[in-house]
């Protein structure tokens, strides 16, 4: 497999450094754990030539600066990279498209900074009510027991980095249907970029710093209407995060196709590009 030739940069927002690359005409893309902008590499070079594409590094990921402090990670702190991001590239809004932890992200920029989201597009990430709600039956509990793992000191760094990142690189072939998906040279970029100095425990640090505010009883935007297009797409297989935490978004959303994707897991636009770039262009072409 061959990688595409991106360019790659750096800019300055909300007091940090951040390292994206991107190719071509503004369509954001926000990663997920345990990845980094190399995730959205079968939609860069799909959407190229229509957007201008840009898909960054978060915040304590591969090339981006990583913050010590735990509140660094905070999805207020979060939303303001993303706010800054489009604004150092010199635009109004964007088109916001994200998996994961990227999603999470998105929700709530989306909710909060509505004119800055022309459109949505969140992939296995589900809206924050529906998240809320999930995380208080047994069920989805037994499905999230890493974001309590996470929640010990050094631990579960030291086993993602065994064996030469060894578990890294299982979040994504473990859990793939399609594990042609996931090539050697694929997980060694993931591997290289979790390598990083400080990454795993500042990637990880998204899970200590938020868990509280997810379980919290705290109402998340569930007597708030988002009125920005939403397109989610979703692998039903997802091990982490189960499809019935999509049931219902509609009342949350006005504006909202939803696409399930069978046979395939929760790294969903790396495991069925195809499909997801044609969802997304099916969604995006009224626009254009």
């Amino acid at each position: 497999m061959s990688t595409p030739t991106f360019q790659h940069d750096y800019l300055t927002t909300n007091g940090i450094q951040l390292h994206y690359a991107r190719q071509g005409e503004l369509m954001l893309f926000l990663h997920g754990f345990p990845e980094f902008w190399y995730s959205w590499r079968h939609q860069m070079a799909e959407f190229a030539s229509d957007y201008h594409v840009v898909a960054i590094d978060m915040r304590g990921y591969n090339l981006s600066d990583k913050p010590s402090k735990k509140s660094a990670y905070e999805l207020a702190p979060l939303m303001a990279d993303v706010k800054g991001v489009i604004k150092a590239l010199g635009y109004d809004s964007c088109i916001l498209v994200a998996h994961d932890w990227g999603g999470a992200v998105a929700w709530s920029f989306a909710y909060d900074y509505p004119e800055l989201v022309k459109q949505l597009v969140v992939m296995n990430l589900p809206h924050p009510a529906r998240l809320k709600a999930g995380l208080r039956t047994p069920r989805q509990l037994l499905r999230s027991w890493y974001m309590f793992f996470f929640q010990v000191p050094y631990l579960p760094e030291w086993i993602l980095k065994a064996r030469d990142y060894y578990g890294i690189g299982m979040a994504f072939k473990g859990m793939a249907i399609d594990k042609t998906a996931f090539p050697e040279e694929v997980l060694e970029a993931f591997r290289e970029a979790a390598a990083q100095p400080g990454a795993l425990t500042a990637m990880i640090n998204y899970y200590r710093a938020n868990l509280k505010g997810f379980l919290s009883k705290q109402r998340a935007h569930e007597e708030e209407v988002l009125n920005i297009p939403t397109l989610m797409i979703w692998g039903e297989n997802d091990t982490a995060l189960g499809k019935e935490l999509t049931y219902g978004t509609e009342r949350y959303v006005a504006d909202l196709p939803i696409h399930y994707i069978p046979q395939c897991s929760h790294w969903v636009q790396q495991e069925q590009p195809q499909l997801v770039n044609q969802y997304m262009r099916d969604f995006l072409a009224p626009s254009k």
